[in-house]
C-alpha cells in the first residue's frame, strides 16, 4: 500500500511516501509560504506518486469536526495567510483520494502510539515544546477530539514567585506557551535557549512550568505515559529537572507504579523525529478504512 504523508508546519512542509507499516520510502521538505505558493508545490509532489490515501498532520487551530461546514480547514491561525484555508479540500480536489486530517502534534501522538514508546497503551500525552507548545492526547485508544482538538499548550499557569516576566502569548500572556516556549525564554533572558545551556536558573524555571502543566494533565487525563518532545527538550538536563518538579508539585497525592518510576513515565520521543510523518501515514490508513 502506497500512502502519502504531509507534516504541515509553520516554517516547512515535510512530504513523504510510505506504507501502512510506518516505513518511509522518500521525503522532501518545502518552505511554508502562502497557500497560493505552497499548495501547488505540495500537490505537484504527490500527484504522480500513485498513493491510495494522504494523511495530513497540520499546524492549527484546525477544524476536525466532520459535521462542520469548515471540516478540513485551517481556521484562526496566527499565520494569517493560511487562516480559513481549505487544505483538505484542495488535496481531495487535486488528487481525488481519501485525506486524513489532524493536528501536527496529534499526528506525533498517533505515530508514537502506533509504532513507538506508547504502543499498547490506551491513554498517553505527547507534548512538543519549541517555538510554541502543542499537545496530542490519546484517550481510550483514540485521538482526543470534542468541540475542537486539544489546545493544552495554552493552559494557564501559576507564576513562579521570582519570575517577573509578563508572558509572551498574545492571547493569555501567562499560559504554558507564553511562559515556557522558545520565544518566551528568549524574551525573558535576552538570549536564545541554545545560548543559555549552562545557565541553571533558566532551566529550573522552565522545568517549574513544564512540571506544573504535567501535574495538571496527570490529574485530569490520567495518562499511562507522557512524551516530551520539541527543541526545548533537546537540552539534556531538562528531563531530570522536569521529573523532579512533577514529584515535588504532586506532593505525594497520587501513588501509582508510574508515579514511582518517573524515569519511565515521562520520556522522550522514540521514533527519531519521524513520529509526525509516521502519524500522518496512520491518518492516511485510517481514512482509507473509513471510506471503504
Amino acid at each position: 500500500m502506497r500512502l502519502g504523508a504531509l507534516e504541515a508546519g509553520g516554517t516547512k512542509m515535510v512530504c513523504a511516501i510510505g506504507n501502512e507499516n510506518g516505513e518511509i520510502f522518500e521525503r522532501i521538505s518545502i518552505a511554508t509560504e502562502t497557500p497560493e505558493i505552497t499548495l501547488p508545490k505540495l500537490i505537484e509532489y504527490f500527484k504522480d506518486k500513485e498513493i491510495e490515501a494522504l494523511g495530513i498532520g497540520c499546524f492549527g487551530p484546525i477544524d476536525v469536526n466532520r459535521n462542520s461546514e469548515t471540516y478540513g480547514y485551517i481556521t484562526t491561525t496566527p499565520k494569517l495567510a493560511w487562516a480559513n484555508c481549505d487544505i483538505v479540500g484542495a488535496f481531495k480536489k487535486a488528487l481525488n483520494i481519501p485525506v486524513g486530517f489532524d493536528t501536527d502534534v496529534n499526528g506525533s501522538a498517533l505515530g508514537e502510539a502506533t509504532w513507538g514508546i506508547t504502543k499498547g497503551l490506551e491513554n498517553s500525552v505527547y507534548i512538543t515544546i519549541g517555538t510554541g507548545v502543542g499537545m496530542g492526547i490519546m484517550s481510550n485508544g483514540k485521538l482526543l477530539h470534542g468541540m475542537l482538538h486539544p489546545e493544552a499548550g495554552h493552559i494557564l499557569m501559576r507564576k513562579h514567585p521570582e519570575d517577573h516576566y509578563e508572558g509572551k502569548c498574545p492571547y493569555h500572556k501567562t499560559c504554558l506557551e507564553g511562559l515556557a516556549a522558545g520565544p518566551a525564554i528568549e524574551a525573558r533572558w535576552g538570549k536564545k535557549g541554545i545560548e543559555l545551556a549552562d545557565k541553571k536558573e533558566v532551566w529550573e524555571l522552565e522545568a517549574y512550568y513544564i512540571g506544573q502543566a504535567l501535574v495538571d494533565l496527570i490529574l485530569v487525563l490520567s495518562p499511562e505515559k507522557i512524551i516530551l518532545g520539541g527543541g526545548v527538550m533537546h537540552q539534556e538536563h531538562m528531563m531530570p529537572l522536569v521529573r523532579e518538579e512533577v514529584r515535588k508539585q504532586m506532593a505525594g497525592y497520587i501513588k501509582t507504579k508510574q508515579m514511582d518510576d518517573l524515569d519511565n513515565y515521562i520520556v522522550l520521543p522514540s521514533l527519531n523525529d519521524n513520529q509526525g510523518i509516521m502519524g500522518a501515514l496512520k491518518l492516511a490508513v485510517d481514512e482509507l478504512e473509513l471510506e471503504k
